[in-house]
């Protein structure tokens, strides 16, 4: 069992998932923050498991 799993990038929104009306914040946004948080969370993952290839 893994107690410490790989994270995984956050799943991109489709195209067709944005209404083009301008929301505040756009699932684009959304999918942004998540990413920064998932780009953080793998660096920490990485500095914790030095023999993993990103």
């Amino acid at each position: 069992m893994d107690d410490d799993p790989k994270p995984q990038p956050p799943v991109e929104p489709d195209a067709l998932d944005c209404c083009g009306e301008g929301c505040v914040p756009c699932i684009h946004d959304i999918h942004e923050q998540a990413m920064e948080r998932y780009r953080k969370a793998l660096a920490a993952w990485l500095a914790r498991h030095p023999e993993a290839t990103g």
